[in-house]
C-alpha cells in the first residue's frame, strides 16, 4: 500500500499533470470561441509548422526537464536535449512529440475531470446529497452502497494521473532525447575528457615523480657524504628541481581550472638540458648525445619526447641510483629516436609493470610510435621511436 501511494508524495507526479494541461490550454480557449469538433483537428494541424521551428525544441526540452523530470535546465543527465533542432529528423520527432502531447493531454484531462466528478457523485449519493452533473456515471437515488464504488473510482483516477505522467515522460525521452548524431558527439566529447584526464594524471606522475625522486636521491647522497660543499650542491639541486616541479604543477592545474589552453607552454625536448643537469646533480654520470634539429620537431612529439626522457631518467635514479647513464636523442629520416641506457641492477624496474614504463609505452603509441623497455646486453634500455609526421 505504501508503495502504491508513494508517487502521490512526489512533486513530479503533479508537475507532469501540469505539463499535460498546459498543452491543451490554447486549444480549449479556441473551443470556447468556436464550439466544433474540427477545432481540435485545426489545433493539431497548427502544431506541424510550429514543430518545424528549430527553437521550439529548446522550449519543449526546457519544459520537459523541469516539469517531467524535475531537473534544472542546466542538468546534463535528464535525457532530454535543449538544443535547437539541427536536422529534419529532429524537427520530425518534435512534430510527433507536439501531436502526442496534445492527444495525451486531451485524454488525460477528460478522464481526470470525469473520474473526479464521478467520485464526488458517489460520495454525495451515499450521504443522501444531490449529485453533480457528471457524465461518466449516472446515478439514481441515494443508496448507501454507492460508497462501495468510490474506491474503484479513486483508483482509476490515481492510475490515470500516474500512468499518463509516466507515459508522457517516456515519450519525452524518446522524442526529445538526443539523436544518433548527438549521442555520437556526446560520446566523443566524453572520450576527449577522459583522455584529457589521463594526460593530466600522466603529467603529474612524470613531473612530480621526477622531482621527488631527485630530491630523495640528493638528500640521501648528501647525508651519506658528510661534505658541506656537496650538501650545498645537493640542496641547490633540490631547490631547482622543486621549483621546476612547482611550475609543472601550476601548468597542469591550469588545465583543470580553465576550459581554454593550459597556463604557459609545456616543456619540450629543447628544454632537455635541465633534465640532464638534474640527473647529474643527483650523482648520475650522464653521457648525452643529442643530434639533429630538435627545434624542428613538431610540438606534440617534442613535448611527449621530453616526458618520456624525464620518466626514463626518473626510473634510473629510483631503481639504479647514481649510475652511468647514456642518453641518445636523434632526429633524422622523419623520425625521433630516443634511447636511455644504464647498468641493469636486476631490481623491480626490470619487471616492466610500473606505471612509469606503461606511461612511456602509452605516450609512444598515442603518437603512432613504438617503445621497447627491458634488459639488453647487461643494461636496462628504454628505446622509443616516434614518427614526425
Amino acid at each position: 500500500m505504501v508503495r502504491l501511494l508513494r508517487p502521490f508524495g512526489r512533486a513530479v507526479t503533479y508537475t507532469r499533470l501540469l505539463h499535460l494541461f498546459i498543452a491543451i490550454v490554447w486549444p480549449s480557449l479556441w473551443l470556447f470561441v468556436q464550439e466544433a469538433w474540427w477545432t481540435w483537428v485545426a489545433a493539431a494541424l497548427v502544431l506541424v509548422p510550429v514543430g518545424l521551428v528549430p527553437a521550439m525544441r529548446t522550449v519543449e526540452g526546457l519544459q520537459a526537464r523541469l516539469l517531467l523530470a524535475g531537473q534544472r535546465h542546466d542538468s546534463e543527465s535528464a535525457g532530454v536535449v535543449v538544443a535547437p533542432s539541427a536536422s529534419w529528423s529532429d524537427r520530425g520527432r518534435l512534430v510527433v512529440w507536439l501531436q502526442a502531447r496534445l492527444l495525451i493531454g486531451c485524454v488525460t484531462s477528460l478522464f481526470t475531470v470525469q473520474l473526479l466528478m464521478a467520485a464526488v457523485d458517489l460520495a454525495a449519493a451515499a450521504f443522501g446529497m444531490d449529485t453533480a452533473s457528471g457524465e461518466l456515471l449516472l446515478l439514481e437515488g441515494h443508496d448507501w452502497w454507492h460508497v462501495l464504488l468510490l474506491p474503484p473510482a479513486l483508483a482509476a483516477l490515481a492510475a490515470t494521473m500516474v500512468g499518463s505522467g509516466r507515459l508522457i515522460t517516456a515519450l519525452a525521452h524518446r522524442l526529445l532525447g538526443p539523436s544518433p548524431v548527438e549521442r555520437l558527439a556526446a560520446l566523443e566529447e566524453r572520450t576527449e575528457q577522459l583522455l584529457e584526464r589521463t594526460r593530466i594524471a600522466r603529467e603529474l606522475h612524470d613531473s612530480i615523480g621526477h622531482a621527488l625522486t631527485v630530491a630523495v636521491v640528493q638528500a640521501g647522497a648528501a647525508r651519506a657524504a658528510g661534505d658541506p660543499a656537496f650538501t650545498d650542491r645537493a640542496l641547490e639541486a633540490i631547490e631547482e628541481t622543486g621549483r621546476a616541479a612547482l611550475e609543472d604543477l601550476e601548468r597542469v592545474l591550469g588545465v583543470l581550472r580553465e576550459s581554454g589552453p593550459p597556463v604557459g607552454g609545456r616543456p619540450a625536448l629543447t628544454d632537455a638540458g635541465r633534465l640532464l643537469e638534474s640527473a647529474r646533480a643527483s650523482g648520475a654520470e650522464v653521457d648525452a648525445d643529442m643530434t639533429g634539429p630538435l627545434e624542428t620537431v613538431p610540438g606534440p612529439v617534442s613535448r611527449e619526447g621530453y616526458r618520456i626522457l624525464q620518466e626514463a631518467l626518473t626510473n634510473v635514479l629510483r631503481h639504479a641510483g647514481a649510475v652511468p647513464v647514456r642518453v641518445r636523442v636523434a632526429v633524422d629520416d622523419g623520425s625521433l629516436g630516443l634511447e636511455v641506457r644504464n647498468p641493469f641492477t636486476g631490481t623491480a624496474s626490470g619487471s616492466g609493470r610500473g606505471s612509469g614504463l606503461r606511461g612511456i609505452r602509452e605516450r609512444a603509441a598515442l603518437l603512432g610510435g613504438q617503445a621497447h623497455t627491458g634488459p639488453d646486453r647487461g643494461d636496462w634500455r628504454v628505446r622509443v621511436e616516434l614518427p614526425l609526421r
